[in-house]
């Protein structure tokens, strides 16, 4: 990717914390390849699909902006086009007694040792377990959040951490006749089938729909084994650092 001058690489790519740059885990994983994404660009077109991406992209930090507020102890409006998604997560916290650390909740992170740093949506205590929660909003879980999730984990390895989870929150509405599903997000709506397809299966046809309203769905899923992860996630930066060489030499990185 190109870039106008240092310090755009720097704001783009990195925090400054006390003085030094670090390069942002985010940014290091875009360096990994994502063939979905590529699938979706050839179906709607680049321009087209940038647009849709970052629609996503704000929609789904207004869900994360407004779950972390509640899990801080804070009563936020929330936006009626995602009170679904908000309204099944705060009672999915609430009946599987999930507790979390205020203190931890949207935390920048460092890894000295690695030269790394990243913000994590919270610490929690699940199932008498403590480790890293973090928050999405996709579709579904995707294997790359893993990655992510192992350099928090190595980061935070004082704090005793015994597993991480990913919490996936959703909403979609389901026909009332074949049950497929629509799932609105970043300006388009996607019908799709129900996984798995029940035998003799048939979707209605275009336009006949009987479409309930719109809940909102959580998926949970535990990662507790990081470390081959983190090994996987060092190879990703260093092919970041790699790709990146000139600006990184150019902030005597």
């Amino acid at each position: 990717m190109r870039y106008e001058n240092v310090e755009k690489f720097k704001e783009d790519c990195g925090y400054m914390i006390d003085g030094t740059w670090y390069p942002r885990v985010t940014k290091i994983m875009e360096i990994k390849a994502k063939p979905q994404l590529y699938k979706f660009y050839a179906e709607v077109g680049f321009e087209e699909g940038e647009e849709i991406k970052a629609k996503s992209a704000s929609e789904g930090t207004l869900i994360h902006e407004a779950f972390e507020a509640i899990l801080i102890g804070q009563n936020p409006p929330i936006d009626a086009s995602i009170a679904p998604a908000i309204n099944a997560a705060v009672e999915f916290i609430k009946t599987n007694k999930i507790y979390v650390d205020p203190a931890f909740v949207e935390r920048r992170v460092v890894n000295y040792e690695h030269r790394y740093a990243g913000t994590i949506d919270t610490l929690a205590l699940i199932g008498g377990k403590f480790g890293i929660l973090d928050i999405k909003t996709s579709l579904s879980i995707y294997r790359d959040y893993n990655l992510q999730t192992a350099a928090y984990m190595d980061t935070l390895r004082a704090q005793n951490l015994q597993t991480r989870w990913i919490m996936r929150i959703d909403q979609s509405a389901t026909c009332t006749k074949c049950g497929s599903t629509l799932r609105g997000k970043g300006g388009r709506d996607k019908i799709r089938d129900p996984y798995p397809r029940p035998m003799g299966y048939q979707r209605c046809k275009e336009g006949t729909h009987d479409f309930g309203p719109v809940t909102g769905h959580v998926e949970l899923k535990e990662f507790p084994y990081w470390k081959d992860d983190f090994a996987a996630f060092l190879g990703a930066k260093k092919l970041w650092e790699w790709e990146n060489d000139y600006w990184l030499r150019k902030i005597s990185y």
